[in-house]
C-alpha cells in the first residue's frame, strides 16, 4: 500500500502527506465525534447535507477518506467548521485492526456511517469489537454486485451482515439487503437530492454561455465522461454538428483530471475547434463572474471543462445533459445534479450503478438511456424533451433524504444497542 501511495503521490502530492493518519496515528483528537466514511469525492458530496445536519445539531464530526479529491472538497465545503474545531478530515486507516484501534482512540466515535456500499471487512469487524455501531448509509446493492457476490461464495454479504444496520435508498434496496441478512434496515431515500447548489456556479453558466457566443445555439453538456466512451461522444458530436442548424455547442467534462490533456488533444485531432476552461477562463468563479481573458473570435465546437468541483457551472450552461459512465460496463454516474437544475438527462444502457433513482426518473419521463451515437444524437436533437414541470415534480417527490435519515437514526441506534 505504501508503494501505491508513493506512485499516486507523483501525480498528486496530497497522497504522500499526513501518512501517519493511515496508521491510526493522530496529533490531535476529537473524542465523541460522529464518524462519516466518505471514501472519495462522490461519496463526500452525497454526505454533505447529512454532515451539515449533524453540525447544525452541535455534533463534532470526523470524516475519513482515501482520495485527495474527497479530502480537498471536505476542506473547502466545511472550512468554517474545521476552523471552529467542529470537524476534522483524516485519511481512513489502513485495513488493519491496530490502525483502526489508533483511530478509535483518537476519536472514540459515537457511531459510524459508511457512505454508499463500501464494505471494508476489517473496518466492520474492528468497529464491532470496539462497540461502535457502524451503518451503511445512502446504500444500494446493485444487481451486478449481487451476481458478482454469488460467484465469490457470499463473502461480501457475510461482512455486510455484520453492520449494525443500513439506511438505504429505496424499498427495492431494502429487500436486497434483507435477503443477505443485513439487520436494522431503514428506507431513507437518496441524500444527493438534498445537495446544496453553489449559487455562484449557477449564475456563471449563462454568462459563460453568452461569452462563448452560444446564446442562440443549443448547448449540450457531456458530464463525467470516462475512458472508453470518447469515440461514441465524438461520433455523436459529428452527427449533430453536420445536421443541426444552428450548430450545438458541446461542453465536454472528463471525470478524471488525468484525462484533461488527452481529451483536448484527441478532440483537436478529430477536427473540432476547442476552448479549454483552464486557459479561456483561467480565474476562479465568484458571484457569477467568469474571469475571461479575451472573448473568442469565433464560437467553438467544444468547451472543455478541465476543472474540478464545477459540475454545476457546466450544467447551468446546458439545455440538455449527458451523464457519463453509462456507455461502459463500469456504469453510469450521478444523474441528480442535472435534474436539480431542471436539465433533461440521458445516459447509456449501463445504469446498474444508479438503479435508484434512474428507474424512477425514466418512469417519470425525465431521464432516458440510449445505446449508441445515432440514438443519442436523435435524443439530444429533440426526440427527448421532458418539461421543467415534470422534472420539478420528480425532484420534489424524491427529496428530503436527510430529514428522513436524521429521524431514523435514533431508532436505528436504539435497535443496534438492543441487539449488541
Amino acid at each position: 500500500m505504501i508503494v501505491y501511495l508513493r506512485r499516486r503521490a507523483r501525480k498528486d502530492a496530497l497522497y504522500g502527506m499526513h501518512v501517519k493518519e493511515r496508521f491510526g496515528i493522530h496529533g490531535t483528537s476529537m473524542r465523541g465525534a460522529v464518524w462519516v466514511h466518505a471514501v472519495s469525492l462522490g461519496e463526500l458530496r452525497s454526505a454533505v447535507p447529512m454532515i451539515q445536519a449533524f453540525l447544525d445539531q452541535g455534533e463534532k464530526v470526523v470524516v475519513t477518506q482515501f482520495t485527495p479529491a474527497g479530502r480537498r472538497e471536505t476542506e473547502t465545503v466545511f472550512a468554517t467548521a474545521i476552523t471552529a474545531g467542529q470537524l476534522q478530515t483524516v485519511w481512513v486507516p489502513f485495513e488493519t485492526s491496530w490502525a483502526f484501534k489508533g483511530f478509535f482512540k483518537a476519536f472514540a466515535p459515537k457511531f459510524g456511517l459508511v457512505m454508499e456500499i463500501e464494505v471494508w471487512p476489517r473496518m466492520v469487524m474492528a468497529s464491532k469489537r470496539a462497540n461502535i455501531p457502524l451503518f451503511m448509509c445512502n446504500a444500494q446493492y446493485p444487481s451486478k454486485s449481487i451476481v458478482k457476490d454469488q460467484k465469490t461464495f457470499g463473502l461480501r454479504p457475510a461482512v455486510m451482515a455484520q453492520f449494525a444496520g443500513a439506511f438505504v435508498k429505496s424499498d427495492l434496496q431494502a429487500e436486497r439487503f434483507a435477503a443477505v441478512n443485513v439487520p436494522n434496515i431503514h428506507v431513507t431515500g437518496e441524500l444527493r437530492f438534498d445537495q446544496p447548489i453553489p449559487p455562484a456556479l449557477i449564475a456563471a453558466g449563462p454568462v459563460a454561455r453568452s461569452w462563448l457566443g452560444a446564446d442562440k445555439r443549443p448547448v449540450i453538456t457531456l458530464g463525467s465522461t470516462v475512458e472508453g466512451e470518447d469515440a461514441l461522444y465524438i461520433e455523436t458530436m459529428k452527427l449533430m454538428l453536420a445536421a443541426a442548424s444552428p450548430k450545438p455547442l458541446f461542453v465536454y467534462v472528463p471525470r478524471r483530471p488525468e484525462r484533461f490533456d488527452e481529451i483536448y488533444d484527441r478532440l483537436v485531432g478529430e477536427g473540432f475547434s476547442v476552448l479549454r476552461r483552464s486557459t479561456a477562463l483561467p480565474n476562479t468563479i465568484t458571484s457569477g463572474t467568469i474571469g475571461a481573458v479575451a472573448k473568442p473570435d469565433e464560437s467553438p465546437d467544444v468547451f472543455l471543462g478541465d476543472s474540478l468541483g464545477e459540475m454545476y457551472f457546466y450544467l447551468s450552461m446546458a439545455d440538455k445533459s449527458v451523464v457519463g459512465g453509462g456507455f461502459v460496463p463500469a456504469g453510469a454516474h450521478n444523474i441528480i445534479e442535472p435534474l436539480a437544475l431542471k436539465k433533461p438527462v440521458i445516459t447509456g444502457p449501463e445504469i446498474w450503478t444508479i438503479e435508484y433513482p434512474f428507474t424512477e426518473a425514466a418512469a417519470a419521463g425525465v431521464a432516458c438511456a440510449k445505446a449508441d451515437a445515432t440514438a443519442l444524437a436523435l435524443a439530444l436533437s429533440g426526440e427527448f424533451t421532458p418539461s421543467e414541470a415534470a422534472i420539478d415534480t420528480f425532484f420534489e417527490n424524491h427529496a428530503g433524504g436527510t430529514q428522513k435519515l436524521m429521524h431514523a437514526l435514533p431508532i436505528a441506534l436504539a435497535a443496534a444497542k438492543n441487539c449488541a
